[in-house]
C-alpha cells in the first residue's frame, strides 16, 4: 500500500537532529519532576499495591485487585508499575524515569506521524517542504507544554501518558505503511499498539475510528477505498475492543464506582458541565494559568450560566463536522480533540468534572493546528516563534513541576487556587495532620464540613484531626454526625471505637469495632482493633478469634501476629504464641521489641538458651535498653550462670536506676552468690 510519491525527500541527519533536540528538551523540563514524592493516588496504586510486588505469576499483575484504583482493568500500567518496583522498590526514582521515557516516546512519535502526513501526496504539495519545520514545532510545543506535567510528574497518571503513546504509534505505524513496500508488519505494529493502548485506559477506544478516518482524509480518500483495500486490518482493530470490553467490565463497568451510569449523577446532570470544562482545556492550552490539581465538584448552573460555554463548543463542534467535509484535513483535527475528550465528557464522573490530564492527547490537535497555522501566515519566522513559545511552556513545565515537591505543598498550592473544592481542603487537612499542623488541619478541614455539611466524609476527616489534637469528645461528636448521614461506615465505626476507648467506654466502643468488623470483615485492621477491644475487657478467648482473623487475612500484619502470640499465652497455649512472637520478629526485620517479647515468651516456655540468642541480638541493635539487659539476666540466671546475669542486671539499673524489678532481681541474684560461697 504506497500512498507516497516513489521518491520521498529523506534528509536523515536533519530527522535525527530534530528527533535528538526535542528528546534533550523534554529530558530538561522534567528533571526536577524526579524529586516528587509519590502523591494522592500514587499511594494506593503504588505504595500499598500488593499486585505490583512480584512480576511472576502474571496472574495479579496483569489482573490486580478491582475498585476504583488507577490501575484497575488497566493490565499494562500495572505491569510498569511492577517492573519499576522490581528496580527500585518504593524509591520513587525509576517510576519517573519510565514516566519521561514514555512521554518523549510519544513526543518523538507525534513528531514522526505529523512529518509524515504532511509528506502524503495529499497535503506534500502544501506542506512537503517545511513538513519537517512544522513537525517539530509542533511536537515541541505539546511536549514541553505545562499542561502535560500531571500526565508525567503524577506518576500514577502513566495511564493517560502510555495510552497517548500506544494511540500515537498505532496512527505512526499505518502512515509508515502508507509509505512501505510490504505494509503488512507495519499494519501489525499498527495492531499491537492499539491493543496495548485498550490494556492502559479506556480513553483508547476511539483510536480504530480513528484511524479509519486518518485514512479516509490523507491516504485512500473515502471510507469505502479504505475499507475495500484494508478491511481485514480494520476487523482487527476492531477486534482490540474486545479486550477494552472484558476489561471494562471486569471493574464491574463503574471503575469502582467512580465513573459510568447508575452511580447518583445523571447524564445531563454531569454532560452539562463538560461544555464549561472543554473551554477551560481549550483556554489552558493557550493560557496554561493557573495549573489545578484538584479542581472538585461543581453544578453547571442554569441555562444562562451554561450557555456562554455551550455555545463556542456546539459551534466548534458543528464546524468540525462541516471540516469533515468541506476541508477534510482541518476536520480531522477538530475530531481528534473530540473523539479524545468524548470518553471522559459523556460518561458520567462521581469525582471528577475538570482533570488537566485528560488533555494529553487531545492537546496535539491544538498544537498541530498552532504550527501549522504559524506555518501558513509566517513561514519560518512563525516556526521560530513557535520554538520560542515550547522553550517557554518547557520554563513553565519545570516551574510546575516544584509544585508537586511535597504533598503539603501541592495541597497548598491547590487551595489557594481553588478554596471551593472539598477535595483539595480534606487532602491539605490531612497533609498538614501527618506533617503535625493539627491546629491548621482542623481548619482546613472544618472549611470543608462548612462547604459541603451533608457529606459524611468531612465529618469524618474532621474527626480524625480533632482526635490526633486530643480533642476527643469533639471527635467523637463529629463521628457520631458521619455515621448519621452515612450509618454503615465501617472506617467511623473502627474510629469512633478507639475514640470511646480512650473515653473510657470500652463497651460502647466494643460495639463500634464489631460492627465495623461485621461491614467489612475482610479488613485486616478492622479485626484487630476488635481484638485489642475485647483484651481491654479481659475477653481473651474472643480477642484470640479476632487476632486470628486479621492474621489470615494479611499474614504480613507483624502487630496482629504480636497480640495474638501475647493472648495466646496469657491463655496457656505458650507454644502456640511463641510460634506467632517468633513470625513478628521475621515479619519486622528483628525490631527489638518483637526479639523482647519472642525472648520473654522462651524464658516461659524454659527455653532459656533460644531466649538469651534474642535478648543479645536486641542488645545490638539497641545496647542501651535496660529492658533488653534486665531479659537477659533472667536467661542467664535460668541457665545459672549468675555473674553473667549479675552484670546484666547492674547494667539495667546503670540505664534505668527506676526498674525496681532489675534491682530486685540483681539483689536476689548477689544473695544467692554468697550462699554459694558459704
Amino acid at each position: 500500500m504506497r500512498a507516497t510519491d516513489p521518491a520521498l525527500p529523506r534528509s536523515p541527519a536533519r530527522i535525527r537532529a530534530a528527533a535528538a533536540l526535542l528528546a534533550a528538551a523534554g529530558t530538561l523540563a522534567y528533571l526536577n519532576s524526579f524529586a516528587v514524592p509519590f502523591l494522592f493516588d500514587d499511594l494506593p496504586s503504588i505504595v500499598q499495591n500488593p499486585a505490583i510486588r512480584h512480576l511472576w505469576p502474571p496472574g495479579d499483575v496483569l489482573f490486580p485487585a478491582q475498585g476504583g484504583l488507577t490501575t484497575s482493568g488497566r493490565p499494562l500500567v500495572n505491569l510498569s508499575l511492577a517492573f519499576n518496583y522490581a528496580i527500585s522498590g518504593t524509591a520513587g526514582w525509576s517510576y519517573h524515569a519510565l514516566n519521561l521515557l514514555i512521554h518523549l516516546g510519544a513526543g518523538l512519535a507525534l513528531l514522526g506521524l505529523v512529518r509524515r502526513t504532511l509528506l502524503l501526496p495529499a497535503l506534500r504539495a502544501a506542506w512537503g517542504a517545511g513538513a519537517l519545520p512544522c513537525a517539530l514545532a509542533a511536537a515541541a510545543l505539546w511536549m514541553l507544554h505545562p499542561l502535560q506535567t500531571e500526565s508525567v510528574t503524577y506518576i500514577v497518571q502513566r495511564a493517560e501518558a502510555l495510552m497517548g503513546l500506544c494511540y500515537l504509534l498505532t496512527l505512526y505505524a499505518f502512515v509508515r505503511a502508507a509509505d512501505s513496500p510490504a505494509p503488512g508488519r507495519w499494519l501489525a505494529a499498527s495492531v499491537g499498539a492499539c491493543l496495548a493502548g485498550m490494556a492502559s485506559k479506556e480513553v483508547m477506544v476511539s483510536a480504530p475510528l480513528m484511524v479509519l478516518l486518518y485514512d479516509r482524509t490523507f491516504v485512500a480518500g473515502s471510507f469505502r477505498a479504505a475499507w475495500q483495500a484494508r478491511r481485514r486490518y480494520y476487523l482487527a482493530l476492531a477486534g482490540t475492543w474486545v479486550l477494552l470490553g472484558a476489561l471494562v467490565l471486569s471493574t464491574g463497568g463503574d471503575r469502582g464506582g467512580t465513573a459510568g451510569f447508575g452511580l447518583g449523577v445523571t447524564w445531563s446532570e454531569y454532560g452539562l458541565t463538560q461544555f464549561q470544562a472543554i473551554m477551560h482545556y481549550l483556554r489552558l492550552s493557550v493560557w496554561p494559568q493557573p495549573l489545578i490539581f484538584e479542581y472538585g465538584l461543581f453544578s453547571a448552573g442554569s441555562p444562562g450560566d451554561i450557555l456562554p460555554y455551550a455555545l463556542p463548543v456546539g459551534l466548534l463542534f458543528i464546524g468540525t463536522l462541516v471540516a469533515l467535509w468541506r476541508r477534510p484535513a482541518l476536520g480531522f483535527l477538530g475530531a481528534w480533540f473530540f473523539a479524545l475528550l468524548a470518553p471522559t465528557s459523556l460518561v458520567p464522573s462521581t469525582v471528577q468534572l475538570i482533570v488537566e490530564h485528560r488533555m494529553y492527547l487531545a492537546l496535539a490537535a491544538v498544537m498541530v493546528a498552532l504550527a501549522l497555522a504559524a506555518h501558513r501566515w509566517l513561514g519560518r519566522q512563525g516556526l521560530v516563534v513557535c520554538l520560542l513559545l515550547a522553550a517557554a511552556g518547557g520554563g513553565l513545565t519545570v516551574r510546575r513541576n516544584a509544585d508537586y515537591r511535597t504533598e503539603l505543598g501541592l495541597w497548598a498550592d491547590t487551595v489557594q487556587k481553588r478554596p471551593q473544592s472539598i477535595f483539595a481542603r480534606q487532602n491539605y487537612g490531612q497533609a498538614l495532620l501527618h506533617a503535625g499542623r493539627t491546629a491548621e488541619a482542623i481548619q482546613q478541614h472544618e472549611a470543608a464540613v462548612q462547604l459541603r455539611p451533608d457529606d459524611a466524609t468531612m465529618h469524618y476527616n474532621l474527626g480524625l484531626a480533632l482526635f490526633e489534637a486530643g480533642q476527643t469528645d469533639a471527635a467523637i461528636a463529629a463521628y457520631g454526625t458521619a455515621l448519621r448521614l452515612k450509618p454503615d461506615d465501617a472506617d467511623v465505626h473502627s474510629n469512633l471505637g478507639v475514640a470511646l476507648a480512650v473515653r473510657g467506654q470500652p463497651e460502647a466502643a466494643l460495639r463500634h469495632h464489631a460492627l465495623a468488623a461485621r461491614l467489612e470483615p475482610s479488613n485486616p485492621q478492622f479485626n484487630y482493633n476488635l481484638g485489642l477491644c475485647l483484651t481491654s475487657l479481659g475477653r481473651t478467648a474472643e480477642a484470640i478469634a479476632a487476632y486470628e482473623t486479621a492474621v489470615h487475612l494479611d499474614p504480613g500484619y507483624a502487630d496482629a501476629q504480636t497480640n495474638l502470640g501475647t493472648a495466646l499465652a496469657e491463655s496457656g497455649r505458650l507454644e502456640a504464641g511463641i510460634s506467632h512472637y517468633a513470625e513478628a520478629v521475621r515479619l519486622t526485620g528483628g525490631e527489638p521489641n518483637a526479639r523482647k517479647n519472642l525472648g520473654h515468651a522462651l524464658l516461659a516456655a524454659g527455653r532459656a538458651e533460644e531466649a538469651a540468642v534474642q535478648f543479645r541480638a536486641t542488645l545490638v541493635r539497641q545496647p542501651s535498653d535496660a529492658e533488653g539487659h534486665l531479659g537477659l539476666g533472667d536467661a542467664l540466671a535460668q541457665l545459672g550462670r549468675l555473674t553473667e546475669a549479675a552484670s546484666e542486671y547492674a547494667a539495667a539499673v546503670k540505664l534505668q536506676p527506676a526498674l525496681d524489678l532489675a534491682r530486685e532481681r540483681l539483689e536476689q541474684v548477689q544473695a544467692e552468690q554468697g550462699r554459694r560461697r558459704e
